[in-house]
């Protein structure tokens, strides 16, 4: 019998679909005694628009600010007390999500976040988690949709 703690990955970027994914997996979190990771991933876009490039450790600490006000609202909204470690990831948001779950016993995600077609029945992101994880997924929907 196994002594390690569960650990659950929650992918964050600051859409309604990942608070949804964060509230989830902080409410299995809760109910299970698992410790949950939440991670907030950014590429460099490929078009920055007129003007000079944003530099990289103003969208690291804008990252970090976003996984920080996501988790404190999902926390006092639900009033659970887990274990969460928060990690901002420079790199591709699936493949970040993806190493941070090799060694996970979930991947919490939710169905569309802020990029891809927003009419997609499950955004880029999660499709690619779901095929690829080499743990189970959970796909959280928005409660609107």
């Amino acid at each position: 019998m196994s002594t390690e703690q569960e650990r659950v990955v929650v992918g964050v970027d600051g859409s309604s679909g990942a608070a949804e994914a964060l509230s989830w997996a902080l409410r299995y979190a809760s109910n299970s005694g698992a410790e949950v990771t939440a991670l907030i991933a950014w590429a460099h876009p490929t078009y920055y628009g007129l003007g000079a490039p944003i530099p990289e450790e103003d969208i690291d600490q804008r990252a970090e600010q976003r996984l920080s006000q996501s988790v404190a609202d999902a926390v006092n909204q639900l009033g659970v007390d887990v274990g969460i470690q928060q990690r901002v990831v420079r790199g591709i948001p699936a493949r970040a999500l993806l190493d941070a779950a090799e060694d996970a016993d979930l991947l919490v995600v939710g169905s569309r976040g802020h990029g891809g077609f927003t009419g997609a029945l499950l955004g880029s992101v999660s499709q690619h988690c779901v095929h690829h994880a080499s743990c189970p997924v959970v796909v959280v929907r928005e409660r609107s949709e």
